[in-house]
């Protein structure tokens, strides 16, 4: 039987760092009251002509030259994104398996928030498990600031751009498969979190309307709330159907959205501090590619070795939701 190993990890974070004193000069706000509601105290901007593939591709380079493989051994590319080049299409991963020098391979895109990360790595691990792929490419890649509304207090603070990428690849060794992944969603909390675009579901009276429904809407306390109930309840339960204690988790991989939210999980679980995975600080929310950035972070840090016990975690709009248990199986 062939299973899904989480071979190699790679990620990018433009250059441009947004600051919570920057944001202090465009909104009313101030350092002090971002950092004690969010944890964050800067992000990563993309510049006005590095696109979400641009940013996916660097990602890729470094998870494909860390995984051992030749690029043409990449089989299947898919990218979660809900800031994609282009609206509708192509694809966000077609460009960027065109970027790779890819080639001929199945290339598609996937909208779960900041959930992406972890359904296209069920994705992936569904392929792979099923016969029909071998060795699959996902990206998280977002440019969040092309619709985040940088006047509305609310969303503006807690956005950044960035990507991160992974190979997954088959293997017939057990003790190096993934172990469990669980996704969900509830579309009755749709509201809570959206960017309500001049898509099929909705009209604008105004060109000014339309263009400003383009931009990320939130309410923050509802989904604060939600949030940590879900999450907490989700991993409790990947944990008990697997047998596996809090204690055996070595890196506990949450979505970067909001320390408050991440210390209420870790809590609940009775996780240490040295087992939370945490760089909200440094580059806010970026939603898809948070998880793989957080987890290279982890990597170039030297904290990730092979064989050790990953639980990753997210929660976003749509509302979806997701967890799964993943060891760290380099090929080298």
């Amino acid at each position: 039987m062939a299973y899904a190993a989480f071979r190699s990890i790679g990620a990018y974070a433009p250059s441009k760092v947004l600051s919570n004193d920057d944001l202090a000069k465009m909104v009313d706000t101030s350092d002090e009251w971002i950092t004690k509601r969010t944890g964050i105290k800067e992000r990563r901007i993309a510049a006005n002509d590095e696109f979400t593939s641009d940013m996916g591709v660097k990602a890729a380079k470094l998870a494909i030259e860390r995984s051992g493989l030749d690029k043409s051994e990449i089989d299947m590319v898919v990218c979660a994104t809900i800031s994609p080049d282009y609206f509708c299409m192509p694809s966000t991963a077609t460009i960027i398996s065109t970027k790779l020098g890819l080639g001929n391979v199945t290339a598609f895109d996937i909208s779960a928030a900041c959930t992406g990360f972890v359904y296209i790595l069920s994705i992936a691990k569904a392929f792979i498990e099923s016969g029909m792929k071998k060795n699959v490419l996902i990206i998280g890649a977002e440019k969040l600031s092309a619709i985040t509304d940088y006047t509305d207090r609310a969303t503006c603070i807690l956005f950044g751009d960035g990507a991160g990428a992974a190979v997954i690849s088959a293997t017939d060794n057990k003790d190096e498969a993934i172990i469990d992944i669980h996704t969900g969603a509830d579309g009755q909390f749709a509201d809570l979190l959206m960017s309500p675009n001049g898509g099929s579901g909705s009209f604008h009276d105004t060109l000014e309307q339309e263009a400003t429904s383009c931009f990320m809407q939130m309410k923050g306390n509802e989904t604060f709330k939600v949030a940590v109930k879900t999450l907490t309840k989700d991993v409790v339960e990947i944990l008990k159907e697997n047998s596996i204690l809090a204690s055996d988790i070595k890196h506990f991989v949450p979505h970067q959205a909001n320390l408050r939210i991440i210390k209420a999980v870790g809590d609940a679980l009775k996780l240490d501090d040295e087992q939370v995975v945490l760089t909200v600080e440094k580059y806010g929310n970026t939603s898809g590619a948070s998880i793989p950035m957080a987890i290279n972070d982890i990597y170039e840090s030297g904290r990730l070795q092979a064989g050790e016990l990953m639980l990753l975690d997210a929660f976003g709009g749509g509302l979806t939701w997701g967890s799964a248990l993943v060891p760290f199986s380099p090929l080298k």
